[in-house]
């Protein structure tokens, strides 16, 4: 059983030192080194938390997990695990998750050619310190990364194989590269139980065994070691300057708080990490700059590809297992998704340097792959053969439409994914205030162009079709795939040039080197060219550089010492609860004994108060047995009579049915919450609903009306500020049952009885006090 992380966006607290933003290699590192360094430590991550056992592993789960973001709008769940970003020029692959992109990833730990350090494009103190101070931070990365090749003592894999004739016939150079994968069990150097590898393939939609050393194995657990706060589903929109500290503004993804177009929440920080990856953290500064946050002219500028290049060999002349084992177990071994290397770097012009690695299509990809691979070589066409290899070619493809992937054609295939270098002139901006990415011409680059010319030769060496990427065409503008976005928040020497400074700090202004204390990016971001391999080790590297320098600067000691212990077991996960409420209606701080005085005063000043909270607990059944029947409260209270933004909830508890403490026959249900306004005021809301013994006529006026009550300060002894009572509209009531979900069932059965005994709670209740037998059962 895997530690769950991450805790419920109730628990956040008002204020911390640093506000990490994502979850990937940047955010991973920025987490645990900065709870190492003894620093209140709160991480933010859009995505949920997905433990082992729980990616997606078939076409259908799969499908439920893909959210599509193109010119024409935004397709499927914000919080979907494969994020598709499609553009007119260049389309990205993310992954979303508390993991980031190293969740979906092939985990391929390789350092770039030392001549990518020497560009101007970086930062002097950064060139000059390559040897030093950064390659002590690869050291580190590695420590917490555990890169290794695959074990020459496993079973053979006939795509590495292949990819070896492939280097020979190109007579270039072939290596196992490092990956991030485990090959044995045990505890890992983080208190993380890991199984080994199975060779299932299915490293990109997951890995299900806890084989694949992700961050979700290493640095975030690391960070949850050492006190971090996790959150997850929360997704960051902007971070602004309030006095001396940032005020980050989120939403809740999975609260279903967009039914009532809740405003956004907010937590402060001394420091803020933007690590939500190249284009979300490209996103959130420039969200920030149009709130008014001076930045450099440059952000957005020096997008890149990383010259990725996708391309596939079908119908080679060898087996090639390249079809991951899906839902189907035990199958014969495909291996980790990429296990090797053709390196063709070195070359005279650093520019010219590619390398070319073998991967994995997973099993959840299966049902699609016969019908793609046929359709793709009979428009590519084939090697002039015989009548006779032609035949048998056709058959091998009719063997895959008819008997599945991994077999004839289809098993017989090689994916192929360059690296190279493809000049870094993307652009990224907000439009309508979502991100887009302009790169007119990129697919038709002499390199795109160059290394399609490579992925020919390396296919033709295993007498297969080539087949480019199918968006990489003239109808398409060639249009081309990345998994490796970088850019958007370069490192340079000033703002002139980039960004953020050679520590990741965020430029204050267009010109000049000033920057804003406290305010860092630390991921792709802020990479100011293409790298050439795979990117994850030098994104982990540079983060663990600017936090060792931000540690520094701030006279904080990091220990880097393994092993670090869980703070605790893991824990059964159990059917929790969760609902969305709004209430509305009318509060005066002119009037501070009665409520209904409140109210007509409130709505005589048109001094109006709403809210809309999220009731949530991790537990329903110790719920129903807790006499006071406690949960936990975040969102939002509105209030111009308090502030003129919304007030965030903080610390908020909600008691359902409790026993009136000064009569035993009433039972109310209680919010109680501080209330923190963006100029640092606190309030302390305390508000409760009476059910009694009464008429059912009057059940739904009792349950719907709120009697609210706000000091002037953090709890109930502080001075009253004002009085006044909230209601539920009928339609805000309809959209509230809407909301009303079971958090991680183990199944659908275990989803309707936990329903089933909360609405047996509620009903029984309502029913003792509004049925009349009630009443007469009392007299």
């Amino acid at each position: 059983m895997w530690q769950r992380l991450s805790s419920s966006p109730g628990t956040m607290k008002e204020h911390y030192t640093a506000v990490v933003v994502g979850s990937g290699y940047g955010g991973g590192v920025a987490a645990s080194r900065l709870a190492r360094a003894g620093q209140s430590v709160c991480l933010l991550e859009r995505g949920p938390e997905r433990q082992p056992g729980e990616f997606p592993d078939t076409l259908l789960e799969a499908g439920k997990n893909l959210q599509v973001d193109s010119p024409d709008g935004h397709v499927g769940s914000r919080s979907a695990q494969f994020d598709f970003r499609v553009n007119p020029d260049i389309n990205v692959v993310l992954g979303c998750g508390l993991g980031g992109t190293s969740l979906i990833n092939a985990n391929v730990s390789i350092e770039p050619e030392a001549r990518v350090f020497e560009d101007p494009h970086w930062p002097a103190e950064l060139r000059q310190d390559a040897a030093t101070v950064l390659a002590d931070s690869y050291r580190h990365a590695r420590a917490m990364l555990k890169p290794n090749p695959y074990p020459a003592d496993w079973p053979e894999l006939p795509k590495m194989a292949a990819h070896q004739k492939s280097a020979g016939a190109m007579d270039q150079k072939f290596y196992r590269t490092d990956i991030n994968v485990t090959f044995e069990d045990g505890i890992n150097h983080v208190g993380v139980e890991q199984r080994k590898c199975s060779l299932c393939g299915d490293c990109v939609t997951g890995c299900n065994e806890g084989a694949k050393n992700t961050t979700l194995m290493n640095y975030l657990p690391d960070a949850h070691n050492h006190g971090a706060e996790i959150f997850t589903n929360v997704h960051v929109k902007f971070v602004e300057r309030q006095g001396d500290k940032w005020l980050i503004s989120y939403e809740v993804l999975d609260s279903n708080r967009q039914a009532f177009d809740g405003a956004l929440m907010q937590v402060t920080a001394d420091i803020v990490v933007l690590a939500a990856g190249t284009l979300g953290s490209t996103e959130i500064l420039l969200r920030s700059a149009q709130k008014g946050l001076p930045v450099s002219a440059q952000l957005g500028e020096r997008f890149s590809g990383n010259g990725d290049v996708l391309g596939f060999c079908n119908n080679a002349e060898t087996e090639i297992r390249g079809i991951g084992w899906g839902r189907q177990r035990a199958l014969a071994p495909v291996g980790p998704c990429i296990t090797s290397i053709i390196d063709m770097r070195e070359q005279p012009d650093l520019e010219d340097g590619l390398i070319i690695e073998e991967g994995s299509l997973p099993g959840a990809m299966a049902p699609l792959l016969a019908s793609a691979f046929a359709t793709a070589a009979a428009a590519a066409g084939g090697p002039k053969t015989s009548v006779t290899d032609f035949l048998g070619r056709e058959l091998r493809q009719v063997e895959s439409l008819i008997g599945g992937a991994r077999i004839g054609a289809v098993d017989r295939s090689q994916t192929f994914l360059i690296m190279s270098h493809d000049g870094s002139d993307g652009r990224m901006q907000l439009e309508n205030d979502r991100l887009r990415i302009s790169w007119p011409g990129v697919g038709d680059k002499a390199a795109i162009v160059h290394d399609n010319e490579q992925l020919k030769r390396a296919s033709d060496a295993l007498g297969g079709v080539y087949i480019k990427n199918p968006t990489w065409n003239a109808v398409l503008h060639h249009n081309i795939v990345t998994v490796h976005p970088l850019g958007g928040c370069v490192m340079a020497d000033s703002a002139d040039a980039g960004v953020v400074d050679h520590k990741g700090r965020v430029f204050n202004g267009a010109t000049g080197t000033a920057v804003h204390d406290g305010l860092y990016v630390c991921d792709g971001a802020i990479v100011p060219r293409s790298l050439g391999v795979n990117p994850l080790l030098t994104i982990s590297a540079l983060a663990e550089r600017n936090l060792a320098l931000m540690a520094q600067d701030r006279g904080w000691s990091i220990d880097y010492t393994l092993p670090s212990a869980p703070r605790n077991g893991a824990q059964e996960l159990k059917p929790g609860l969760q609902f969305t409420e709004k209430m509305s209606g009318y509060f005066s701080t002119a009037e501070l004994a009665n409520f209904a005085a409140g109210a007509a005063r409130g709505k005589r000043d048109d001094s109006p108060m709403d809210f809309i909270l999220t009731i949530v607990t991790d537990d329903v059944e110790a719920m129903i047995a807790d006499p006071d029947h406690a949960a936990r409260i975040y969102g939002t209270v509105t209030a111009p009579a308090l502030s003129p933004q919304p007030l965030t909830v903080v610390d908020g508890t909600f008691n359902l049915f409790s026993v009136n403490q000064d009569d035993p026959g009433i039972r109310n249900m209680r919010y109680r919450m501080q209330l923190h306004a963006d100029d640092g005021t606190t309030y302390y809301f305390d508000g409760y609903k009476t059910i009694v013994h009464a008429s059912i006529l009057q059940a739904w006026p009792a349950t719907s009306t709120l009697y609210v009550t706000v000091h002037a300060g953090p709890d109930e002894t502080a001075t009253v500020n004002g009085k006044g009572i909230l209601h539920i509209r009928p339609a805000d009531f309809a959209r509230q049952m809407t909301t009303m979900e079971i958090r991680h069932p183990k199944n659908m059965e275990e989803r309707i009885s936990a329903l089933a005994r909360f609405g047996k709670l509620f009903a029984g209740v309502m029913w003792e006090n509004y049925s009349g037998l009630g009443n007469d059962a009392k007299a």
